[in-house]
């Protein structure tokens, strides 16, 4: 269902009447900081503190897509440096999370890839990494090239693998010699059966089958980016056979105790924290993966 179910949800989600009930509401605005940790930096850092007192490590995301304006992507810019300069000065187990159309991928990508090659500089000299969030198939092809092309120079960035896509079988085996790190989810965008699996069996799948050259690939730092207790269980039996390090990788606000049971048992775990003003597509492609956190979210709306 789950696919099916995404489909229909996000046309709904992203209606101008339901996007507009949804951010300039008391109401809305709440259900959002289940998965965003606030709309500022310091926010954001106040999340990371929280989650490294708890053992774990997080990724920082200043939410945003799809920028069609110069001065907007030198905006994201600005903010990715800054937001180097405070884990640096802080001293906080973080990295960070970057989507390249939001650097202008979409209407400069040379701007893009010399922007992206200057936050792998920063993060060199902060002693951490970037990792490029996949986003939704129309850009796969030119964010794999780019992360290959920069990559080769910086030597500290990773990318995001999406399971539910055909072809990520093929683009893992491209990546593994790149080296850096792959981050492998299961992939939150609405995408049709001409490209990539529907159900959510096929996906969970498709995940299992990308686990075992993931993880047997020593000159690649797996992240493991999944909820799903099966998919969890599955990589710590490959695990035994790995002698480098890995890490699981989940969302802000979402299987908390999950996250807490893995470190307790000695796993490295990174949280997804998201942060900024611009939180609503991502809020949608939350609530769009299971009925529960639509539920959830309609029925504070109408509450309201």
């Amino acid at each position: 269902m789950g696919r099916v179910f995404q489909r229909l949800a996000l046309p709904v989600l992203h209606a101008s009447p339901v996007e507009r009930v949804a951010t300039g509401s008391r109401v809305g605005r709440s259900v959002a900081r289940r998965f965003v940790a606030g709309e500022t930096l310091e926010e954001a850092l106040a999340a990371a503190r929280r989650l490294q007192q708890a053992g774990m490590s997080v990724s920082l995301n200043h939410l945003g897509e799809e920028v069609t304006d110069p001065k907007a992507a030198a905006q994201a810019l600005e903010d990715y440096r800054v937001c180097l300069t405070a884990i640096a000065s802080e001293g906080i187990d973080a990295n960070l999370s970057v989507k390249l159309t939001q650097l202008g991928m979409g209407f400069d990508p040379e701007a893009a890839e010399a922007a992206l090659a200057e936050l792998a500089a920063a993060a060199g000299a902060a002693n951490t990494t970037i990792t490029i969030d996949m986003e939704d198939s129309r850009w796969t092809e030119q964010t794999v090239a780019m992360y290959e092309k920069v990559q080769r120079s910086a030597g500290n960035l990773g990318l995001a693998l999406q399971a539910y896509l055909y072809r990520t079988v093929d683009d893992l085996r491209r990546l593994l010699p790149s080296g850096g790190h792959i981050r492998l989810c299961k992939g939150a965008y609405a995408e049709p059966p001409t490209l990539a699996w529907q159900s959510a069996g096929e996906v969970d799948d498709s995940f299992a089958s990308l686990l075992p050259p993931l993880m047997a690939c020593e000159e690649v730092y797996p992240a493991i980016a999944t909820h799903d207790e099966r998919l969890i269980s599955l990589t710590r039996n490959l695990a035994v056979s790995r002698t480098a390090a890995f890490e699981y990788q989940m969302m802000y606000g979402v299987r908390e105790p999950l996250q807490g049971r893995l470190v307790a048992d000695g796993f490295r775990v990174r949280v997804y924290v998201p942060y900024g003003s611009h939180w609503y597509p991502y809020l949608t492609r939350r609530l769009a993966e299971r009925p529960a956190n639509l539920m959830f979210f309609v029925r504070a709306l109408i509450g309201r």
